[in-house]
């Protein structure tokens, strides 16, 4: 199968992809990324004791305004009316870590999967900014596409193939 990359035209000039033919399908992608802290930090976040404030309710607000504007920050994205942002964590006390999970949907002729990246991106970010005065050892690490559905391309599972 040739793949061919829409994002050119016959010129090579980059372009945003005609999706005017596409049907209007359900999407949905969840995407996750983690971040590593030090324990001091670890303790203070889920105490919710720092002293910018709550770390993870302004982490899922930032993460939650950047799905929204992901074609603002990646060229070639389209401009899209999500109808669901969310932004979810998870805790590792044993790794301390956070990890973020956004999942977003819409009802369109485009994929959410950039919305979803952006999110945990943002989240990620978001939580290191507020922690770095007292720990600016931290990793955002293992940022994936966990899946995406709908579309004509199918439904897509993450498959850890460097295990």
């Amino acid at each position: 199968m040739t793949d061919k990359l829409n994002h050119f035209d016959s010129k090579g000039n980059a372009i945003m992809v005609d999706v005017t033919e596409k049907n209007v399908t359900e999407r949905k992608a969840i995407a996750k990324g983690k971040i590593f802290v030090n324990d001091e930090t670890y303790k203070r976040i889920l105490d919710g004791n720092m002293t910018k404030g709550d770390v993870l309710g302004v982490a899922r607000i930032a993460g939650i305004m950047a799905t929204k504007k992901t074609s603002d920050l990646i060229p070639m994205c389209h401009p899209l009316m999500l109808t669901k942002s969310q932004i979810d964590f998870e805790f590792n006390e044993e790794e301390k870590s956070i990890t973020a999970i956004s999942t977003v949907k819409l009802s369109g002729k485009t994929g959410v999967e950039m919305e979803a990246l952006t999110g945990v991106n943002v989240a990620l970010l978001t939580i290191y900014d507020m922690c770095k005065a007292i720990d600016k050892n931290m990793v955002i690490s293992d940022i994936h596409l966990v899946e995406k559905t709908g579309g004509k391309s199918g439904d897509f599972i993450f498959e850890n193939i460097n295990k």
